[in-house]
């Protein structure tokens, strides 16, 4: 049962480490592509059909 004395605290610092991460990314944007997949999916590059 001492065990969870450590790995309560750990599982903790770890979620709040993703969490910090995860708002940290929101807020310098790094989800926003305006353009992205509205232009994507008309550019020929990016093609998924298989080549002959």
């Amino acid at each position: 049962m001492e065990v969870l004395s450590l790995l309560i605290p750990v599982s903790l610092g770890l979620g709040g480490i993703g969490l910090l991460a995860f708002v940290w990314a929101m807020k310098t944007r790094q989800f926003d592509d305006p353009e992205g997949d509205a232009n994507r999916i008309l550019d020929d590059r990016w093609d998924q059909r298989p080549k002959e």
